[in-house]
C-alpha cells in the first residue's frame, strides 16, 4: 500500500511539473519583421525628408518637390525591399547549409527530419523581411511627403517638413529602444540628431552646388 501511494505521489508530481518544461517561445521570426520594419520607416523618413530639404533649397514649386518625394519614395521602398529579400535569403541559404552539415556528421536517427523541418520553420522569411521593409519604408517616406504637398508658402513648407519629420524621428527611435531593450532618451535622440544632420547636409550641398551654377 505504501508503495502504491509513493507511485501515486510521484505521478502526480511529475504531470504537475510537465506544462512548466514546455520550450519557450520563438521570438526569432517575428524579430527579423520586426527589426526591418523600423529600419524600414526610419530609413524613408530620413530619405525622403533629406531629399524634399534638397529639392526645397533650390526650388520653390511645390509640384517639384512633391514629385522628387514620390520617386524617392517609390525607388527607395523597391531598393530596400530587394535589399532586405537578397540579405534575408542569403542567411537562410547559409543557416540551412549548415544544418545539412551537421545532419551529415550525425548518426541517422528516426526524428532527423522532424528536427530539421522544424529548424527549416524557424529560420525568417525573405519574402515577409521584403515587405515589411517596403511597406515600413513607404509609411515612413509619406509622413513628411504629405506634409509639404498641402502648404503654399515654401519658407512654412519647408519648416513644416523639418517639424514632422522631427516627431516620427522621435516616435521611430522610442519604439527602436523598446524593441531592443536600449535607453529610450538616448535611442531617440541619437535617431534625432542622426535625422537633423542628413536633411543638413543635403540642403546645404545641394543650395552650395546651385550657386555654383552646376
Amino acid at each position: 500500500m505504501a508503495l502504491s501511494i509513493h507511485v501515486n505521489g510521484g505521478t502526480e508530481q511529475k504531470q504537475f511539473q510537465e506544462p512548466v518544461e514546455n520550450p519557450e517561445f520563438d521570438y526569432s521570426q517575428r524579430g527579423q519583421w520586426l527589426r526591418a520594419a523600423v529600419l524600414g520607416a526610419n530609413d524613408g523618413l530620413v530619405s525622403v525628408s533629406s531629399l524634399l530639404m534638397g529639392v526645397g533649397s533650390v526650388k520653390q514649386d511645390v509640384k517639384a518637390m512633391v514629385l522628387a518625394g514620390f520617386a524617392g519614395l517609390v525607388a527607395g521602398a523597391c531598393s530596400m525591399a530587394i535589399g532586405e529579400f537578397v540579405s534575408v535569403y542569403t542567411q537562410r541559404d547559409v543557416e540551412m547549409a549548415q544544418m545539412k552539415r551537421g545532419g551529415e556528421k550525425r548518426s541517422p536517427v528516426v526524428d532527423e527530419n522532424d528536427r530539421k523541418m522544424e529548424k527549416k520553420e524557424r529560420l525568417p522569411s525573405p519574402g515577409v523581411a521584403a515587405g515589411a521593409s517596403a511597406l515600413a519604408f513607404s509609411v515612413g517616406a509619406v509622413l513628411p511627403l504629405l506634409a509639404a504637398a498641402f502648404i503654399r508658402d515654401h519658407k512654412v513648407r519647408m519648416a513644416v517638413v523639418v517639424v514632422v519629420a522631427s516627431v516620427a524621428l522621435m516616435v521611430f527611435g522610442v519604439v527602436g529602444a523598446l524593441l531592443g531593450g536600449a535607453p529610450v532618451a538616448k535611442s531617440g535622440g541619437r535617431v534625432l540628431v542622426g535625422g537633423w544632420i542628413a536633411m543638413g547636409i543635403t540642403f546645404g550641398l545641394t543650395k552650395l552646388i546651385s550657386l555654383n551654377g552646376m
